[in-house]
């Protein structure tokens, strides 16, 4: 096949730090790649995937990123060039409603975010031409009116990260500096539960620098280590050191790779009941799950599970090459009429994500 991608205007491919529909995009490329299909990717001009390159894009505008004006000019500049392609992926929002796309060529999309009244609506439109597929059932199950083509959890490439010993005797939190992401909670239990609290997060948006400045740094003491956002390698080091990594999310998450990455290093996850975390996260084999005040008395029965069981799960359920397949299939499917492009399919979840 030749595959066209399309990923956002404002983080290069992959990303250095922050970025997880990014990394998803670079594990699709990739893995894309390494079984025979030619791949062009529309990315930001810093982009280093290993795949071929949309000539003529902009650099990555970070400081606009959600704007409209931003993400359409990279898209008319992304399908200029992807003209000569099989099929069309398009990780952006504009994109599948853009009118000059190529005659004839199936355009598939990604939900990445949360499917709110207005996103519901974009997401209709695009369901009249292109397929949908979501991320988790949870994500799905808010907006029953979208009609999504398939559901296809993210996946991780495992090459990319060393399991972890969890000798380092702490707990850590990644993630971004906001209230949602439950920081804060973080930090009430791993102080209920005595234990050190290393800390990495995303802090680049105004909101969140006021969420840490106000909120989280008058609160820090010797008991919390915060040592700002990190690139791959190092996250790994820390999430793979841990005695658990703390998800104590306060909204309804869509999927949360982060989750994954912890439990692909064999760190167990310890975190609240909401949002996809009970499409990821085995309780009492890989983590465990409550509501937020139960969260302490996890910890010491989380410190002996074992590690090994956490990166079979996600050798299991949750690898890049288990991702890559599944979108191979619906791509077959698309491009053969078997399914075609503007007619919703009934919804369905291959029963290896779901462990069934």
């Amino acid at each position: 096949m030749r595959i066209g991608l399309v990923s956002g205007p404002w983080i290069p491919v992959p990303p250095a730090t922050y970025g997880g529909t990014e990394r998803v995009v670079d594990a699709l490329a990739r893995g894309f790649a390494a079984a025979g299909h030619e791949v062009l990717l529309a990315a930001p001009l810093e982009s280093t995937c290993p795949v071929r390159l949309v000539p003529g894009m902009r650099a990555a505008e970070y400081e606009g990123l959600g704007t409209s004006i931003s993400e359409l000019s990279h898209v008319v500049r992304a399908y200029e060039g992807l003209q000569d392609v099989d099929i069309i992926h398009d990780h952006t929002m504009a994109g599948p409603l853009y009118l000059h796309r190529p005659a004839g060529v199936p355009v598939a999309t990604t939900i990445h975010g949360p499917i709110h009244a207005q996103a519901a609506d974009i997401y209709r439109a695009v369901a009249r031409r292109g397929a949908v597929i979501a991320i988790s059932k949870d994500q799905a199950s808010h907006a029953p009116a979208v009609p999504v083509t398939r559901i296809i959890h993210h996946g991780v490439d495992l090459s990319a990260v060393p399991v972890g010993t969890g000798s380092g005797g702490y707990l850590c939190f990644v993630g971004r500096s906001c209230p949602d992401k439950g920081l804060l909670e973080a930090i009430t239990i791993a102080r209920q539960v005595g234990m050190h609290l290393k800390i990495a997060v995303k802090m680049r948006e105004p909101e969140e620098v006021r969420f840490f400045r106000e909120v989280i740094e008058p609160i820090l003491g010797p008991n919390e280590d915060f040592v700002g956002e990190v690139d791959d390698a190092a996250k790994y080091r820390l999430v793979g050191g841990a005695t658990a990594f703390l998800n104590p999310i306060q909204w309804s998450e869509p999927f949360g790779l982060v989750m994954i990455e912890a439990l692909a290093t064999g760190t167990p996850v310890i975190g609240t009941l909401i949002g996809a975390a009970p499409e990821i996260v085995e309780h009492g084999r890989t983590g465990f799950l409550g509501k937020t005040e139960e969260l302490a008395g996890f910890v010491a029965a989380a410190a002996g599970l074992d590690r090994a069981v956490c990166r079979q799960a996600v050798e299991e359920r949750f690898s890049a090459a288990r991702m890559v397949a599944d979108h191979l299939e619906l791509y077959a499917e698309l491009i053969e009429g078997r399914m075609p492009s503007g007619v919703p399919q009934v919804p369905r979840v291959h029963q290896n994500l779901l462990g069934a």
